[in-house]
């Protein structure tokens, strides 16, 4: 695919053959007309995330822009930035030593939840003169590059998802020896909720894997000592090369990713220097699988915020 104009004269510019884009000729600190907000709704339905840079954005600029697409999500367990709680500072000093950067390892946000995100916005404000890439990876592919057999099974299975590997007492974050990241450790990080291995992305119509290394514990009615040789193996399927597209970030750069069918990973190869991000999260539906169990209508939203046709 390359690189096209679209009617509002917004320029979109793939970025591998799998996913992402790099979208120009918008200012998105100004308010945007429908037709625009729609080019850039269906520029993520198409590329799963999306990028725009040199972009000069205040705190209420950045949330005024992705609430255009969907309400905010809550995000538990996360600080927000004082006097904007929509926004969490996703921030590394230059001194810090803990070897788990925030966002270090493949997932999907928030997948603990029983409504999962639609997506996150991340803005960047202050990034290491070299390294501090962010990596996507494309889960319609990843299953869909499965065999046959193994996608009709997983097709009719669920797994349960958890936050208490991060978020519980004695979880990975729960000394809150982050720096700048402000972690609140909570039993309530022990829930699990049942989502479907293979979710049906509710504007694109298309199935996905909806599993992550992070979050996705075991399959449901089995232990996880039954669950991690399938779900290690289906780990390490979602990232093979030709799933990813990977992002080096500027200055006043902007990422936009849909959730419900993609994991990224921060990178963490800029000891010695700071980055600074500011992330609003959007709250999305129940995930649903090929049997419709869960399935939600989008009574309520506004046009800008209503899925675009599959």
């Amino acid at each position: 695919m390359v690189s096209r104009n679209g009617q509002d004269g917004i320029q979109i510019s793939p970025l591998t053959g799998s996913l992402g884009a790099e979208l120009s000729g918008v200012d998105l600190a100004k308010p945007l007309a429908a037709a625009t907000l729609a080019t850039i709704r269906q520029a993520l339905v198409d590329h799963l995330v999306i990028f725009f840079r040199d972009q000069q954005l205040t705190p209420e600029q950045h949330k005024a822009f992705a609430n255009a697409f969907a309400p905010f999500s809550d995000v538990p367990y996360i600080k927000p930035m004082p006097g904007h709680p929509e926004i969490i500072e996703v921030v590394r000093e230059a001194d810090e030593k803990k070897v788990d950067n925030f966002g270090g390892k493949w997932h999907s946000d928030l997948s603990f939840m029983e409504e999962p995100p639609l997506g996150s916005v991340l803005y960047a404000r202050e990034v290491p003169p070299v390294g501090g890439d962010t990596m996507w990876c494309n889960m319609y592919q990843a299953y869909e590059t499965l065999s046959p057999g193994l996608r009709a099974f997983l097709d009719r299975t669920r797994v349960m998802h958890s936050a208490r590997r991060s978020y519980a007492p004695g979880g990975v974050f729960a000394d809150d020896d982050l720096k700048s990241m402000r972690i609140e450790a909570s039993e309530t990080a022990l829930t699990e909720f049942s989502h479907p291995t293979v979710r049906v992305h509710p504007e694109s119509g298309r199935r996905c894997l909806f599993i992550n290394p992070v979050y996705a514990i075991r399959f449901e009615g089995w232990t996880e000592e039954e669950s991690a040789p399938l779900l290690d193996y289906l780990n390490r399927h979602c990232v093979r090369p030709q799933f990813l597209c990977r992002f080096r970030w500027s200055p006043g750069a902007l990422a936009f990713w849909d959730n419900r069918c993609t994991q990224h990973f921060a990178i963490n190869d800029y000891q010695g220097h700071r980055r600074h991000m500011h992330r609003v999260t959007l709250k999305g539906d129940r995930p649903f699988g090929i049997d419709g169990i869960g399935r939600q209508t989008t009574a309520g939203l506004t046009p800008a915020q209503a899925p675009a046709a599959a």
